[in-house]
């Protein structure tokens, strides 16, 4: 077995950047043929099915280990400072939030020339990855996507989530 290869910032940002190139098209074509409302819940369903995906690694930790949750979720953010600058503003057993400063899709969108009222409907749909993944690991998730008028990005708000009956 060989050693993966480290991966640079470059790439990685080249990588979000064809992610972001992605979700823009998509977004567009089924804009053109549905309309708005309907593409955000088409391609928020499909972010939604890859965040339930990804959550699957976050679910020992549920329904309400928030402090584990949080270290864990951080610590697998590639590149998390210079990409997202996340701010942890709350972790206790009572819930975590945490602001991101800065979102490699969302500066791609804008450097496409999106803003506004377009630019929210791209963050809605892609943001549902969060509900997804803190949903499938057993979490309450609140979060929000970024709005015009705001600074930074997506402001994650996860709570315990309920407990499973037998």
């Amino acid at each position: 077995m060989t050693d993966a290869p480290e991966i640079t910032l470059e790439q990685l940002s080249g990588a979000y950047a064809m992610r972001a190139k992605f979700y823009m098209h998509m977004f567009d074509v089924l804009r053109e043929e549905f309309g708005p409302e309907k593409t955000i819940e088409l391609m928020g369903e499909a972010t939604y099915r890859l965040g339930a995906e990804m959550g699957q690694k976050l679910k020992p930790h549920g329904p309400a280990n928030i402090e584990a949750l949080t270290e864990q979720f951080l610590a697998g953010i590639p590149c998390r400072d210079h990409l997202f600058a996340p701010e942890l503003r709350k972790c206790d057993a009572e819930g975590m939030e945490i602001q991101f400063h800065r979102c490699p899709l969302k500066d791609n969108w804008e450097a496409a020339g999106r803003e506004g009222e377009e630019l929210e409907m791209l963050c809605r749909a892609a943001g549902a990855i969060d509900a997804g993944m803190f949903g499938a690991a057993g979490f309450t998730f609140k979060g929000e996507t970024w709005k015009p008028g705001q600074t930074g990005c997506c402001r994650l708000i996860v709570e315990p989530g309920p407990v499973a009956v037998e």
